[in-house]
């Protein structure tokens, strides 16, 4: 909106407005909104959070250490995701399909939390969503996703072609040529296509999830990968950047430069309130909707593979919940881990909360730095 108003229509005036036309200067201005907005509204949403009685319910079985954190404010993800959308919608272009196909995954994840959160502190469950019911809502919604990213394939504005690390020359279709040529195997290609794609979005979402067990844990790790992801999206759209890199170019992914720096902004300004002692929790409506975001962004800028990296501890902690059950299930019992996630089997190996934090903290940002290495290691 800003965009529009200052570089569209009133550049042709004031000729100095014409900086707002630069990428650098929109993303720049988008963080700092961003984190204002959720400054400035953070103490007002938690008094207001508090009021409403949305407190955390702690699992009886979780550790013990974390009682005395019954009764925090939760839902705090609310101000997350209007810290995202608001300088997004001020600063960015929205002739731009892909800013749309990002606010969409942010808000449709978002929604989905929000109905649990819900729930949960309303002691309501006939109004929220159970494990499953949840789980096959994040998959519509990534569903959804997809089906807009093939109506932009047919437009030649969104390619399948996936980047992969290390590779210069290796840059595997997802819509395989073979399969989409021959009558039998076509519907195979679109199969293969749309299950991807939910893979890496209901992935990345959960995995965002489950790592939030601890003040300021995911959220401090969101700060490092929302900032690797905005460097990614701009040298995915430069020119001479995505060349030299052996990047495919994709011009229309800039705008989503802005998209990542709000998220940078706006999880910055949660983490003021949720550093431990956390003041605020951000609730599923945060988690989700944060990674379900960062997932979209990866499949939007063709880095689906370099997001392992890029959220290694995200994916470190999913992979350990799934050994956890299913060493459980399939061993009569016994366990892998002394608790899962993997966050609280270092707490309970002695470890306190804010060393187990930092730690995670160390681990994703030299993934980070390791995934936007890659980018020269081909």
């Amino acid at each position: 909106m800003l965009y529009w108003l200052l570089f569209q229509v009133l550049r042709k005036f004031v000729p100095v407005f014409r900086i707002f036309g630069y990428i650098t200067v929109r993303t720049a201005l988008a963080s700092l909104t961003a984190l204002a907005i959720g400054l400035l509204c953070g103490p007002w949403l938690i008094n207001k959070l508090r009021e409403m009685s949305f407190g955390q319910h702690i699992r009886e079985e979780g550790p013990q250490s974390h009682r005395k954190k019954a009764g925090t404010p939760t839902m705090g993800g609310l101000l997350i995701m209007a810290s995202i959308v608001i300088p997004t919608l001020l600063w960015a272009d929205l002739k731009n399909p892909y800013i749309w196909l990002a606010l969409l995954g942010l808000v449709g994840f978002g929604v989905i939390g929000f109905f649990d959160d819900y729930a949960k502190v309303t002691k309501k469950r006939n109004l929220g969503l159970t494990s499953w019911q949840k789980f096959w809502a994040q998959v519509v919604v990534a569903m959804l996703i997809s089906f807009c990213l093939l109506v932009l394939h047919s437009h030649s504005t969104y390619s399948t072609v996936i980047n992969v690390p290390f590779f210069k020359q290796f840059k595997p279709d997802l819509l395989i040529e073979s399969w989409t040529k021959n009558f039998w195997t076509y519907p195979l290609a679109f199969i293969f296509f749309y299950a991807f794609i939910v893979f890496i979005m209901v992935g990345s979402s959960n995995a965002v999830n489950l790592t939030d067990g601890l003040d300021g844990l995911a959220i401090g790790l969101m700060i490092i990968a929302s900032g690797a992801m905005t460097i990614l999206t701009y040298l995915s759209s430069h020119a001479a950047f995505s060349q030299y890199l052996g990047l495919a170019r994709l011009p229309r992914s800039q705008e989503l430069t802005i998209f990542c720096a709000s998220m940078m902004g706006a999880s910055l300004a949660f983490l003021w309130y949720n550093c431990h002692p956390a003041e605020v929790f951000m609730g599923d409506v945060g988690s989700l909707s944060l990674g379900g975001a960062l997932g979209i962004v990866a499949v939007l800028i063709k880095q689906e593979v370099l997001l392992v990296f890029i959220g290694g501890v995200y994916v470190i902690e999913a992979l350990s919940v799934i050994l956890q059950v299913g060493s459980y299930k399939l061993r009569n019992g016994k366990r892998i881990f002394k608790m899962a996630p993997i966050h609280h089997h270092f707490e309970a190996l002695g470890w306190s909360e804010s060393k187990v934090i930092v730690r995670f903290w160390i681990v994703g940002l030299v993934m980070a730095l390791f995934a936007l290495t890659t980018l020269k290691l081909r």
